[in-house]
């Protein structure tokens, strides 16, 4: 059976990102494997918006079936170019999507979201 490829998308504030970059980080110093891949919004909002459903659509099809270019993306999903282009270089600036020249790829099997119900810290004001 073979592993699992999960990235954890995360909705948090910056010092709870900062732990979880702090830890693994600590632990590769310490000659650990660290395999795990975060994704991380600062609120719930922008997480759906990037996650809507027409790009999750287009994550589960190119991690089935993977894609040439956007062009041929947009064919497959039955989707105007202009809009799955936008779409790709949302999921791709996030992380979610990678581009290997023009080809695409989602190498996740799952992505598993966590919503922090910790208010974000708040900077002390300078005086």
């Amino acid at each position: 059976m073979s592993a699992t490829h999960t990235v954890q998308v995360n909705v948090c504030s910056l010092a709870e990102m900062g732990k979880r970059f702090s830890k693994a980080w600590n632990q590769a110093a310490a000659g650990e494997q660290v395999d795990e891949t975060n994704v991380t919004f600062l609120d719930v909002q922008t997480m759906l918006d990037t996650l809507s459903p027409r790009r999750l659509d287009l994550l589960r099809h190119v991690r089935q079936y993977g894609a040439s270019n956007v062009r041929e993306l947009a064919l497959a999903l039955a989707r105007d170019y202009k809009n799955v282009h936008q779409d790709v270089a949302v999921l791709e600036a996030t992380g979610l999507l990678i581009r290997d020249g023009r080809k695409l790829s989602a190498p996740w099997d799952e992505l598993q979201a966590n919503v922090s119900l910790l208010p974000p810290l708040r900077p002390l004001p300078v005086s």
